[in-house]
């Protein structure tokens, strides 16, 4: 297997992608490539790490501004406008088939990068894989972003996914809350204004205890695909990737082996 650092991805006269994806690697066995979008205040470098153990594809794990390799970067809160910048990176990397895993937020992500590509005639993924997050439109939690810092650490809290020495840690925690706020702030905020569905065949992926998004809420992404659906239960709760995490990178590859073989 031939491993090269990220600037051998796809279009390298595009810097975007060592942007967008600054840890990915090339795999000259894999015929297919999985690019995976992190739940809100998610970082590149642990969903690169998750997503690699799925085999024969070569992984790139998008990096949102405002944490790691993008610290201090102008924060996007608004979905559409993120797409439309990691639209044209995500096309120069069209030179293998490619497909998308997006999770909680990230989930959002992948469907308006898709319908970007749609509407600029781009190719598309050969399939959406989406967990823990609700379909567009099916979204009714209450707000986060804009809570007060109190109340907005104890929602962090009951979401499960920032560990409890960071939200104890007052300095670090007031340097990621602005990033943190951003990235609930394009989930609480999102408006649907294209219903139709996608022509790719999609996967859904549910906690069953997950209060965020109940397994009969994400059933409801049958809705947004004319092809084929597939859906799937974890136990657990909103972070079953980590609770589940060999069941659930099994079921990714089952999907993606249906959509294209995965190896050379």
């Amino acid at each position: 297997m031939s491993n090269k650092a990220v600037q051998g991805v796809g279009n390298a006269a595009n810097p975007g992608v060592k942007t967008w994806f600054p840890y990915g690697k090339t795999r000259a066995d894999a015929r297919l490539r999985l690019l995976c979008f992190p739940f809100a205040g998610g970082t590149a470098s642990a969903m690169q790490r998750w997503a690699e153990q799925i085999p024969g594809v070569e992984v790139l794990a998008a990096q949102y501004p405002g944490r790691e390799t993008r610290f201090g970067e102008p924060l996007f809160r608004d979905v559409r406008t993120m797409a439309a910048a990691l639209g044209p990176v995500v096309r120069s990397l069209a030179d293998r088939p490619f497909a998308f895993f997006g999770y909680s937020m990230g989930t959002l992500v992948a469907v308006e990068v898709t319908r970007w590509l749609l509407r600029e005639g781009a190719p598309l993924p050969l399939g959406l894989l989406v967990a823990a997050g609700a379909p567009p439109g099916r979204r009714k939690a209450r707000p986060l972003y804009a809570l007060p810092e109190k109340e907005f650490i104890e929602a962090l809290e009951q979401y499960g996914g920032t560990p409890a020495q960071v939200l104890a840690h007052k300095d670090l925690m007031e340097m990621l809350a602005p990033m943190l706020r951003a990235d609930f702030e394009i989930v609480d905020t999102y408006k649907v204004i294209d219903e139709s569905p996608l022509p790719v065949p999609l996967s859904a992926f549910a906690g069953e205890r997950d209060p965020h998004a109940m397994p009969d809420v994400v059933a409801g992404w049958k809705d947004l695909t004319s092809t084929d659906f597939s859906f799937q239960v974890f136990p657990g709760e909103h972070f079953f990737m980590h609770t589940a995490a060999d069941d659930l990178r099994e079921a990714l590859e089952r999907s993606l082996l249906r959509w294209s073989p995965l190896t050379a």
